[in-house]
């Protein structure tokens, strides 16, 4: 089995689509940089951390952007925002089966934070422009450095998120939390605490995963597939009634577990019986499990 989570985004562009079929935009032979990170002295990327451009899946044109955790965890700066930006902008002139966000990143690079800021708002708006235009957008969770920041936010955009039970999905990381709020609010220390509140496994059981699976190359394109199928037969709307419901939601959340402190008391009060059980639950056993609750509970 090819483990998705230790693959560089390379070798999931090269794994995930069909052999031979990704073709780059700016390779790293066009050498563009970031103009920011040279002059503070610190080390360049020639893809500065992502790969775009398009590939194959089972036969389907789709475009897709790799971000490489390896370099400064898969940050956003200028250079690396605008590449993102520049292939959701094509897509919509070429209209692909799909667009595909091989997403690792820790957010916003502190180099150069408000070019990277502005960036990660353009991508926001051209995934929105991409939806618009009818072609679905898909998000890959599974990498070491998960998803964090405002990429986190550019995630909940796309139509739907495939992530492992290794991944990372939220807006803010523990270390952040705790050093902002202290170690009383998150203890950033407690690896288990980390995974059950922002894994793969909680963002499913919450709803906000439309996919679980296990770390494996294979599983992702699996999955992958089958959510441009889902999409392309029930698409969610981009509509001020969808959105709307989406904060309804939200806000009932809020209302029933807003003083839950625990994740595990979370998951009780949903409906799972000893979910205490669930972190070693395979991906397949999980979900299945927690589909049946959803099921019960309607």
């Amino acid at each position: 089995m090819s483990s998705y989570l230790e693959a560089t985004a390379r070798e999931r562009l090269q794994r995930l689509f069909d052999p031979g079929s990704f073709q780059e935009f700016l390779p790293p032979s066009a050498r563009v940089v970031s103009p920011h990170l040279g002059q503070l002295n610190a080390p360049v990327a020639f893809d500065d951390g992502v790969a775009v451009g398009r590939a194959q899946l089972d036969g389907r044109q789709v475009f897709v952007a790799a971000q490489e955790g390896g370099f400064m965890g898969g940050a956003v700066g200028e250079v690396h925002g605008a590449k993102l930006v520049g292939m959701l902008r094509r897509a919509i002139l070429d209209a692909p089966a799909a667009v595909l966000l091989l997403l690792e990143t820790g957010g916003v690079r502190l180099h150069e934070a408000n070019a990277g800021l502005i960036a990660v708002s353009e991508v926001m708006r051209a995934v929105l422009d991409v939806r618009a235009a009818g072609i679905p957008v898909i998000a890959l969770v599974g990498g070491s450095n998960g998803c964090f920041g405002g990429m986190g936010i550019v995630a909940r955009c796309t139509n739907a998120i495939v992530m492992s039970e290794e991944g990372r999905l939220a807006m803010s990381g523990p270390e952040v939390i705790e050093t902002a709020s202290g170690v009383e609010e998150f203890d950033a220390r407690d690896r288990a605490l980390v995974w059950r509140t922002t894994g793969g496994k909680h963002r499913y059981l919450l709803g906000e995963v439309q996919a679980l699976v296990a770390d494996s190359v294979d599983a992702f394109r699996a999955a992958a597939l089958a959510q441009i199928d889902a999409a392309s037969t029930r698409p969610v709307p981009l509509t001020l009634a969808a959105l709307e419901a989406e904060q309804a939601l939200l806000t009932d959340r809020y209302e029933r577990f807003g003083h839950v402190r625990e994740p595990m008391e979370l998951w009780r009060a949903i409906g799972v019986t000893d979910p205490e059980d669930l972190p070693l639950l395979e991906a397949d056993v999980f979900v299945e499990r927690v589909d049946a609750v959803r099921l019960g509970a309607r």
